[in-house]
């Protein structure tokens, strides 16, 4: 398989299912002539022409709301929240009447919607445009929240996404844009609400989503050189979240670390820490049920800052081996 970028699994996926689809079509800020904030649809508005690769006001409620509408004519669009943290400015339209609206009809309508949101700190952006506002939105039943961490699973997941007929947000972390891995050319899917475990082991589950899936598989990589062995499992859909994959893992380990980038307090953690706790693998826990998240605070335009902000490799390592070890 060709080895490409996450930015490029996330273009190729949207361009497969434009060519397969004439249903499928984007909306924006300048997503055309542009190529959008980071260049992802680079190219699309050559290919597609405007109709299909339409440049918005700078509204995020207008361009979610175009969405539903179009969505409820038959249409697939695919919208860009130009950085996560302006999800607020939609949220009414995301939360109300996207979520809402197949329950309210009893079902006679769908709302096949994908609106990505590209998130998360690590670029020097600063307070208003690095959040972690994935748990935000696993609040609203009728949504589906992706969260790939690897170039395959952005664009399977994507492709399944579109193809969807609720709406989903798929959250793209920024840092991993330049990541790279390989990808099939073809089409292919992955299960949204399937959990992946990335590696596995015997000691500790560790739970993680987008960029804390790589930090935790680097320390796993070096805590294997003392004999402990990390499984690590990546959710890739917080809502439905898989719980019966992370349950079976810890049945087996006996200990679970869960790590976000988001603030700690509310994040999703606290979900999967109750879904473990309330289930039979409580009585197989060996060691102190743990999370690790970003700290409570607006993350620093100060490089040295954002990253004492958010969960780096050394404490995560501290955290597992205090875990394994039974100093907590």
């Amino acid at each position: 398989m060709p080895e490409i970028s996450y930015l490029e699994a996330i273009r190729q996926a949207l361009w497969q299912e434009m060519k397969r689809d004439e249903r499928v079509f984007l909306l924006g800020e300048d997503i055309g002539r542009y190529g959008g904030a980071f260049g992802l649809t680079h190219g699309m508005l050559d290919e597609f022409g405007a109709e299909r690769v339409r440049e918005t006001p700078i509204s995020e409620a207008t361009i979610v709301a175009t969405a539903i509408g179009a969505s409820l004519l038959g249409m697939r669009p695919v919208a860009e929240i130009m950085f996560m943290d302006f999800i607020f400015l939609s949220l009414d339209q995301i939360a109300n009447q996207a979520a809402k609206m197949r329950f309210m009809f009893g079902g006679r309508t769908t709302v096949p919607i994908v609106i990505r949101m590209p998130g998360g700190s690590g670029s020097g952006a600063a307070s208003q445009h690095s959040q972690s506002l994935e748990s935000v939105l696993m609040h609203f039943p009728g949504l589906k929240v992706v969260n790939p961490s690897s170039p395959y699973d952005a664009k399977g997941l994507m492709l399944a996404s579109i193809r969807d007929p609720n709406p989903v947000c798929f959250v793209e972390h920024k840092v991993l844009y330049k990541t790279t891995g390989e990808v099939p050319e073809g089409d292919y899917t992955i299960p949204i609400g399937v959990a992946e475990i990335k590696r596995s082991g015997r000691d500790i589950t560790v739970v993680a989503n987008n960029i804390m899936v790589i930090k935790t598989l680097n320390v796993a990589e070096r805590l294997a050189e003392d004999g402990i062995e990390v499984e690590v499992i990546d959710p890739r859909t917080l809502l439905p979240l898989d719980t019966e994959t992370i349950i079976n893992s810890v049945l087996r380990t006996g200990r679970l670390l869960v790590v976000h980038e988001a603030c700690q307090t509310g994040g999703w953690a606290g979900e999967v820490i109750a879904s473990v706790v309330g289930s039979p693998a409580f009585d197989y826990i060996d060691a102190p049920v743990r999370r690790l998240g970003g700290k409570d605070i607006p993350i620093p335009y100060n490089r040295g800052l954002e990253k004492i902000a958010i969960p780096q490799e050394a404490e995560i390592e501290q955290e597992i081996r205090a875990l394994v070890g039974g100093r907590i």
